[in-house]
C-alpha cells in the first residue's frame, strides 16, 4: 500500500497519546470493517490502512522511526548503520556526517557502500558532496478480467492520488508483478524516487479456466451427436469456431485446439492451446415414443 501519513488515517495529532491513538483506531475499525461493508472495496481499503496506521503508531519503537524518518521508517536500523559507520570514519583529520556537506580544500571521506547508495541515493557537486536517500517503494493491484489479460492495451492507476497511464502487456499472469522504476516515493535530499510494483490480480472466468499459456473449456454435446457425429459450435477467445464431433465422441473426450489459447507474455503471434472437453447432455422426459425407439435400439444391442 502506497505511503499515507499514518497520523492522518487515524485523525489524531503527531503528539495524540497512546490511549488517543488506541481509541481512534478502535472506532474506525469498527467503522470499516469487512464483516460490516462486504461488498464495499473503498472501505476494505481505509480497513487496510486503518491497521497499518495502527500497527506503526501503537508500537512505541516504530512510532519513533516514523517520526524521525517519515515514509522511510522501515529502513532506519538499515540507515543508522550506515550513517554512523561512515559518519564517524576517521582518516587524516577530515570527518563526514551523512546530514552535513564538506566543502573546500580537505580529504575524501570515501565512497559510501554499494547498499548505501541504492538505498538511500546520492548526489554530488563540485567541492561539496550532499547526500539524500532514495524515496519509498510503493506497491498496488490491478484488477483484470481474463481478456483484458489477453489484450494488450492501455489502462489508468490510480496510485497515492496521482494517475498512470500504463501498457498492460498481453498474456500477464495472476499474482504477476511488474515494477515501474521511479513511480514511487519522491526521494529525500536529492535522492531519487522509488519504484511502483503493480501486481495482477485475474478474476476467473466463467468460460475458460487458464493454466499457464493454456485454456480449458467444458462444451455441452447431446447425446444425439455424440453417437451420431455432428458439428458443435465452440467460443474461443478470439470468437466461436466450427468443430466437427465424431460419431460415438464420449462424455469427458477432449479435443486440443492449437495456437486458440492464451496468448505468450511478450511473445507477440504467439499462443497457447485452447482444450475442449465434451459434456454429453442426457435427455431427459423422453416422449413415449422416444422411450419405444430407445427399447428397440436396446433390444438391438
Amino acid at each position: 500500500m502506497a505511503y499515507i501519513d499514518y497520523y492522518n488515517i487515524l485523525g489524531v495529532n503527531k503528539d495524540a497519546s497512546q490511549d488517543d491513538i488506541k481509541k481512534a483506531y478502535k472506532k474506525l475499525a469498527r467503522k470499516y470493517h469487512p464483516d460490516l461493508n462486504p461488498n464495499d472495496p473503498d472501505a476494505q481499503r481505509r480497513f487496510q490502512e486503518i491497521n497499518e496506521a495502527n500497527e506503526v503508531l501503537s508500537d512505541p519503537e516504530k512510532r519513533k522511526k516514523y517520526d524521525e524518518y517519515g515514509e522511510n521508517w522501515k529502513h532506519a536500523d538499515e540507515f543508522e548503520a550506515q550513517r554512523q559507520q561512515y559518519a564517524h570514519q576517521q582518516d587524516g583529520g577530515f570527518h563526514t556526517s551523512f546530514w552535513s556537506s564538506t566543502g573546500g580544500e580537505g580529504g575524501d571521506a570515501g565512497e559510501f557502500s554499494d547498499f548505501f547508495e541504492s538505498l538511500f541515493g546520492s548526489r554530488r557537486g563540485k567541492g561539496s558532496r550532499t547526500y539524500g536517500y532514495r524515496g519509498q517503494d510503493y506497491t498496488a493491484e490491478l484488477h483484470l478480467t481474463l481478456q483484458e489479460a489477453a489484450e494488450t492495451h492501455k489502462q489508468i492507476l490510480t496510485v497515492n492520488g496521482k494517475n498512470l497511464r500504463i501498457t498492460v502487456p498481453a498474456g500477464v499472469a495472476n499474482g504477476q508483478t511488474i515494477k515501474l522504476a521511479g513511480q514511487g516515493g519522491a526521494g529525500m535530499n536529492g535522492g531519487p524516487a522509488g519504484d511502483l510494483y503493480i501486481t495482477f490480480v485475474i478474476a476467473d472466468d466463467a468460460r475458460f479456466h487458464r493454466q499457464g499459456d493454456d485454456l480449458y473449456e467444458t462444451v455441452p454435446i447431446d447425446l444425439y451427436t455424440a453417437v451420431l457425429g455432428g458439428e458443435q459450435i465452440v467460443e474461443t477467445l478470439g470468437g466461436k469456431v466450427k468443430l466437427k464431433v465424431q460419431p460415438g465422441t464420449q462424455n469427458g473426450a477432449k479435443v486440443r485446439l492449437k495456437g486458440k489459447g492464451f496468448p505468450v507474455y511478450k511473445q507477440e503471434g504467439t499462443f497457447g492451446d485452447l482444450i475442449v472437453t465434451y459434456s454429453v447432455t442426457i435427455p431427459t422426459n423422453l416422449t413415449d415414443e422416444q422411450q419405444r425407439l430407445f427399447r428397440q435400439i436396446q433390444s438391438l444391442s
